[in-house]
């Protein structure tokens, strides 16, 4: 039993020196994102959220600041200054169902972003970058783009003001 006991260590001695010696990992300076998208049939999925960007008010001129549902892009009125470092984004979902399937996509928008000390935006509106009723491509997936318009009152208070919105899709 005591010789056995000293050929295993000694066999398990002898892997560990016969391991190769290994250079150590070294990283990417800035790890590249790997993403993928997974639908299931008859669901509906955030893909990113809606984002406004960061806007600076006047201290003389109320405004408004619009992103386009369809393209993303930015927009604002006389008086509201657009931070180009962060240009915003519109919101998008991705849907699956049968080939050909209708389905009916309702949006239910706030209607004000508030910061956490209290202030508010009001929201105007938001949009759909197409009809409500679509129809499911051959792939069997959909996207859906949401836009929307906030007021930017003069001498807005600073903060990140945010709320939440319903997007549902009703498969036909």
């Amino acid at each position: 039993m005591f010789n056995l006991k000293h050929a295993a260590l000694a066999v398990t001695a002898s892997f560990i020196a016969a391991a190769p010696v290994m250079a150590a990992p070294v990283s990417v300076a800035s790890p590249p994102p790997g993403r993928a998208l997974l639908l299931i049939p008859l669901t509906l999925t955030k893909v990113q959220d809606i984002h406004f960007g960061t806007i600076i008010p006047s201290s003389t001129t109320a405004g408004f600041v619009t992103i386009n549902a369809t393209t993303g892009g930015r927009t604002g009125s006389a008086g509201i200054t657009l931070v180009s470092t962060d240009q915003g984004q519109r919101g998008r979902f991705a849907g699956a169902g049968s080939a050909g399937q209708k389905v009916f996509i309702d949006l239910t928008p706030p209607t004000e972003l508030a910061n956490p000390a209290g202030d508010k935006i009001t929201v105007i509106g938001m949009t759909l970058d197409g009809p409500a009723l679509r129809t499911i491509a051959a792939n069997q997936s959909f996207f859906v783009g949401v836009g929307g318009t906030i007021f930017i009152d003069v001498n807005q208070p600073e903060g990140l003001y945010s709320a939440t919105y319903d997007l549902t899709a009703d498969y036909q």
